[in-house]
């Protein structure tokens, strides 16, 4: 099927959470079938068309990320926040495949350490962002910090009582840290990409099971999965208040169906390298002195 049109063109807009959006999670699709157009095509030809895309998105950027680097105009943070089991790892994998190591950096982050809850919540992410000219992928991220310790208060760093999570707005003002975070970023030439990867909990159910049907994937399963399955819908609520209070004009949530691993790796594929391509970036351009430096050396080579 030709690429093109305004089904495909827009395909990424219906996931973006409007600013100011109340977010239920049982509302959004996990499915394939989110569209029309990709209902009339069905299941079959849907999983091709959107092949087709991130087959092409992969190699669009790597050739972007080639001119973000030598441009170093802008740095990019890519968040992905998921359930366990939801694909972040196999969305690092699949999307980035084609990228120059030495322009990206993955972090994941796991329980805080002591010297981490001996500082604010953002400072052991703070020292990771990336620089100019890379692209910067969080594994989970500082939104765990509104997400895993509101669903166990035991996990929260040691606060005084009177600012601690018991007091009035707490989890108001740790939402409002954040978007001014983002947004103290984005003024300084970082632009973040949010991607929530939304499973059902039966599709989690399925992918733990087939990590204990496998030997080959044993290594994959945690009895800490199986624990935290218990607490879905604290989790579901707590990751809705979250999308409704930090999707903003500059740093918006996407709400990634991902039942279906190529649905969601395409849409974030396609979210990565049309925010790249509507950068307008460029080489960097040469001085007089600089032109003629290169001519000079070039002379030089031709003439060994």
């Amino acid at each position: 099927m030709e690429l093109t049109g305004p089904e495909v063109k827009d395909y990424i807009r219906p996931f973006l959470v409007k600013p100011g959006k109340k977010v239920q999670l049982k509302k959004y699709d996990t499915g394939w079938a989110h569209n029309e157009f990709l209902k009339k095509l069905g299941e079959e030809g849907a999983k091709g068309l959107l092949t087709q895309m991130l087959e092409r998105d992969r190699v669009a950027l790597a050739e972007a990320q080639e001119l973000f680097f030598a441009s170093r105009q802008y740095s990019l943070l890519i968040i992905l926040q998921g359930m366990d089991t939801s694909g972040k790892d196999g969305t690092i994998r699949h999307v980035m495949s084609g990228v120059n190591p030495q322009g990206c950096a993955v972090n994941s982050f796991k329980v805080p350490s002591s010297e981490d809850h001996a500082h604010d919540f953002l400072w052991r992410y703070f020292r990771l962002l990336p620089e100019r000219g890379m692209i910067g992928i969080f594994n989970r991220s500082y939104y765990e910090d509104v997400l895993a310790v509101r669903v166990h208060p035991e996990r929260m760093e040691a606060l005084p009582k009177k600012i601690g999570p018991g007091s009035s707005g707490f989890w108001e003002g740790r939402f409002k840290d954040i978007n001014a975070f983002e947004k103290h970023l984005r003024r300084n030439g970082t632009i973040i990409l949010k991607f929530f990867l939304n499973i059902s909990k039966e599709e989690q159910k399925r992918r733990l099971l087939d990590r204990l049907e496998h030997k080959e994937k044993y290594w994959k399963f945690s009895a800490a999965d199986l624990a935290e399955r218990q607490y879905w819908e604290d989790y579901m609520k707590a990751y809705g208040e979250m999308l409704s209070a930090t999707s903003t004009d500059s740093s918006p949530w996407f709400i990634v169906p991902a039942d279906y691993k190529w649905v969601a790796r395409t849409v974030v594929a396609e979210a990565i390298t049309s925010t790249i391509g509507g950068l307008s970036l460029a080489y960097p351009e040469v001085t007089d002195d600089q032109f003629s430096q290169l001519m000079a050396a070039k002379k030089e080579l031709l003439g060994e």
